[in-house]
């Protein structure tokens, strides 16, 4: 079961994620279908949270970008059940 820290990034509509795990590959996708279609379980789980504008992966961080003032609260929540879930 993965874990992921938030921590702020200088772009106020971006957060940076720290693994505990390295992430199999890497992941850079803006949209829920473009997750879909790839078969990628973790970013598909990680734009079911409304206001997901992208999800980039690589090592052991990830950085979600966000629509503009969408509220980081349940983003992070998907960020870190879809670490636990799929890394």
């Amino acid at each position: 079961m993965a874990t992921a820290v938030p921590s702020p990034t200088p772009n106020p509509d971006a957060t940076k994620y720290t693994l505990d795990v390295a992430v199999p590959g890497m992941v850079n996708v803006d949209s829920a279908e473009a997750a879909e279609a790839e078969g990628n379980a973790f970013a598909t789980a990680v734009f079911r949270a409304a206001g997901v504008a992208s999800v980039f992966a690589t090592a052991n961080f990830v950085t979600v970008t966000r629509q503009p003032g969408a509220d980081w609260e349940p983003i992070t929540a998907a960020v870190q059940a879809a670490a636990a879930d799929h890394l």
